[in-house]
C-alpha cells in the first residue's frame, strides 16, 4: 500500500530532525520554552470551564481497565497510576463544555507535582519506559478521546505516541484510537460543535476506569467509529504497525457521513510473533 510505504520511508529518511536529537543538552531547555509558551497561550486563548449539576442524558460511555500485563514493566507503576487518575479526575468529574468553547486537558487539570499529590508512574517517551511524576495519565487521555470522538466535536489537538511499546493486552479500543499527552505541550483539545452542552462524569472501580459523556439533550447523530487497514508490516526484519480510524455519522438510523480522522504509523518496540498475530487475527505484510 502506497501510504504505509510513504510513512516508512519518512521513517528511515526523515526530511528534517529535531535540534535537540542532534544537540542532547538543548532538550530540557527546548520542553520549558514549549510549555511557557504553551501556558501564555491557553490562558489568552482558552476560557475556564466550570463544573455542574450532572446531565441526565448519556451520549456516549466507556470502561477501561486499570491493570494490564504490559511487557516486562514495574506493576507498582500501575499501581501508583491509579493514585494519579483519581487526582486527575477529580478536576475534570462533572466538567461542562459549553457549545463553542474548547475543552483542553493540560489547562483543566493544571500543573502535576508531588504537592498536588501526584506520585511516580509509567511514563513512555520516544518508545522507551520510564517512571516520573503523574505517570499513566495518558490512560485517562486516551479514555477521554474515544468518548469524545462519539459526540459532535471538533478535534482541535491529538497525538498519538511515535512507538507502539507494549504487546495488545486488554484492548478494548482500535490501536491509536486515544490520544497521548506530555505535561504540558503534547495536549489533548476539542471544541464543542454542538447546540448543547457536553458534561464528563468520570469514576474508577477497583479494576476499570468509567465514564460517560452527558448532555442536556439527547444527540440527533449518533457515532460508530471504526479500523480499517489495519496491518503489521516487516521492513528489513523491523515491524510497523499502520492503521486508518474512520468515524461514520447516523442521523436517525441512518449513514449521513464518513470521514477518515486517524491515520497512525509506528515501529513496533516488541518481538513480533507473526504465528501468534495471525492466531489473534491480524494481518501481516512484507515491504523488503
Amino acid at each position: 500500500m502506497e501510504p504505509i510505504r510513504k510513512h516508512i520511508d519518512e521513517y528511515e529518511k526523515p526530511k528534517r530532525k529535531a535540534i535537540s536529537s542532534r544537540f542532547p543538552f538543548l532538550l530540557d531547555p527546548a520542553v520549558f520554552t514549549k510549555r511557557m509558551i504553551r501556558i501564555i497561550k491557553n490562558k489568552t486563548s482558552l476560557s475556564r470551564l466550570y463544573k455542574g449539576e450532572f446531565f441526565t442524558n448519556v451520549v456516549a460511555r466507556h470502561s477501561s481497565l486499570l491493570y494490564r500485563k504490559l511487557g516486562d514493566s514495574d506493576f507498582e507503576l500501575q499501581k501508583n497510576k491509579v493514585t494519579n487518575l483519581k487526582i486527575a479526575i477529580s478536576m475534570l468529574d462533572g466538567l461542562i463544555i459549553p457549545p463553542g468553547k474548547t475543552f483542553s486537558f493540560w489547562y483543566t487539570v493544571g500543573n502535576v507535582s508531588k504537592k498536588k499529590g501526584y506520585v511516580d508512574g509509567m511514563l513512555i517517551s520516544n518508545g522507551k519506559v520510564s517512571k516520573g511524576i503523574g505517570g499513566g495519565l495518558c490512560q485517562l487521555s486516551n479514555f477521554l478521546m474515544w468518548i469524545f470522538l462519539h459526540a459532535d466535536i471538533k478535534i482541535v489537538e491529538r497525538h498519538h505516541h511515535s512507538v507502539d511499546t507494549f504487546p495488545d493486552s486488554g484492548r478494548t479500543i482500535p490501536f491509536g484510537g486515544g490520544a497521548t499527552i506530555f505535561s504540558n505541550y503534547l495536549d489533548l483539545k476539542i471544541k464543542n460543535i454542538s447546540k448543547h452542552p457536553l458534561q464528563l462524569k468520570l469514576w474508577l472501580t477497583d479494576i476499570c476506569l468509567k465514564g460517560q459523556l452527558l448532555s442536556d439533550s439527547p444527540s440527533e447523530n449518533k457515532y460508530h467509529v471504526i479500523e480499517k487497514n489495519h496491518y503489521f508490516v516487516c521492513r528489513k526484519n523491523k515491524f510497523f504497525r499502520y492503521n486508518e480510524i474512520y468515524r461514520e455519522t447516523y442521523k436517525k438510523g441512518l449513514k449521513s457521513a464518513k470521514e477518515k480522522i486517524f491515520t497512525n504509523f509506528a515501529p513496533v518496540a516488541y518481538h513480533v510473533d507473526e504465528k501468534h498475530l495471525k492466531e489473534l487475527g491480524y494481518e501481516t505484510m512484507s515491504m523488503d
